[in-house]
């Protein structure tokens, strides 16, 4: 008996290749696709790879009047992007790291993320030695510690599971 490809790469400790990225898209934005016909919600989908992940962006339509922002809240992308992830590993049996942006919703969090930061700053600034943020998914934590290496600061991440969060210090 021999092993399936899904079967192989499911087990794989490397990065995925550029091919795998461009099959993980290809099957989200088919999920996606799909997903947004079942809703009734207009929109265009994307596909990049890039920094080791798959990306699907859902835009509006040049075309229309698209009701694409009733997804683009930030707890709604989060969890349209846990199913398609789910979507994307029943398929190609590997896990996924996929990004999922709706109506430029990643940019907006990335907005929020960073007035965050600056808030902690803030307090660090006025005398507190550490300034912890709220819980996050880990590409959140991500985005928050480059945004906080950029202003000169250190950061960790504490916690468990759903309780993970930023700790942001001076060293």
């Amino acid at each position: 008996m021999t092993d399936s490809p899904a079967s192989t790469r499911e087990l794989r400790d490397t990065e995925p290749t550029l091919a795998q990225l461009e099959e993980e898209g290809e099957v989200a934005a088919d999920y996606i696709e799909e997903f947004l016909d079942i809703a009734d919600v207009d929109g265009d989908i994307d596909i990049d790879v890039r920094n080791g992940r798959a990306y699907i962006a859902v835009n509006a339509s040049d075309d229309s009047d698209s009701n694409l922002d009733t997804l683009a809240k930030s707890e709604t992308v989060n969890a349209l992007q846990e199913l398609t992830r789910l979507a994307v590993q029943s398929k190609t049996g590997a896990f996924s790291r996929l990004i999922l942006d709706i109506g430029g919703s990643r940019e907006a969090r990335e907005a929020e993320l960073s007035a965050l930061v600056d808030s902690a700053i803030v307090q660090i600034q006025g005398g507190a030695s550490t300034a912890a943020l709220p819980p996050m998914s880990s590409y959140e934590r991500k985005l928050v510690h480059d945004i906080v290496a950029d202003r000169g600061y250190v950061s960790n991440s504490s916690g468990e599971g759903r309780e993970r969060h930023t700790v942001i210090t001076t060293s």
